[in-house]
């Protein structure tokens, strides 16, 4: 009996040793796909690389692809789950959509939609909101902004209000296009992103010790 208990408590242990670490899924457009700069300077390298040294681990799977809209990622999403199945999924799509005029109605059927199938696959919802320019007039603009946090408030996902904040409107931050951020302008998005994602981990991603030095 004890020989059949030690070797079960081994199996358990195994297994628990073996889980896979969880994973946080990040589905964008060219703003999460380092565009035009290195991959290492991006925001969602800069996040692997925060949570690299930290316990437990986390896995990121950048899904991101640029030109994507939530049409087009909507139809991406289910494959996705089913193949990664993450903890988290940062959610960060509707720019290429507003850019090109889409009806808001559209753009917030697509993202309700991945909120709920994100949601129904177990996985924590962050959604990172954007912002058009002007010429886009106030009324699209909000309601663009409104989709965002309604969803939000829908189903309780974190909510990034303005990805690009503290980097849209300082041009050494933008690239020629003065749409895309600079390496430099990654980093304040990348904290943007931070601040919302950190507290969603569950409070248990801790710096991992240092390791203790010992005599050769």
């Amino acid at each position: 009996m004890r020989a059949f208990l030690f070797l079960w408590l081994l199996c358990v242990a195994v297994r628990v040793v073996a889980a896979p670490p969880p994973t946080i899924l990040v589905l964008g457009d060219s703003l999460s796909a380092a565009h035009n700069i290195p991959i290492d300077a991006g925001w969602v390298h800069l996040l692997e690389a925060r949570l690299g040294p930290m316990t437990p681990p986390h896995r990121v799977v950048n899904a991101s692809i640029s030109g994507e809209t939530t049409a087009s990622g909507r139809g991406r999403l289910p494959a996705l789950l089913r193949q990664y199945r993450p903890a988290v999924v940062v959610l960060e799509l509707g720019a290429n959509d507003g850019l090109q005029g889409m009806p808001l109605k559209q753009i917030r059927a697509n993202l309700d939609a991945m909120v709920a199938a994100c949601r129904d696959a177990g996985a924590k919802v962050l959604l990172l909101g954007i912002e058009l320019p002007v010429n886009y007039g106030p009324r699209y603009r909000d309601g663009l902004r409104t989709i965002y946090a309604g969803l939000a408030g829908k189903y309780h996902t974190g909510l990034v209000p303005f990805l690009l904040q503290g980097v849209a409107l300082k041009p050494a931050l933008m690239q020629s296009d003065g749409m895309h951020p600079t390496a430099a302008g990654e980093r304040i998005v990348f904290d943007n992103v931070w601040r919302a994602l950190a507290p969603m981990l569950g409070g248990k991603a801790e710096p991992r010790p240092a390791p203790v030095a010992t005599a050769a």
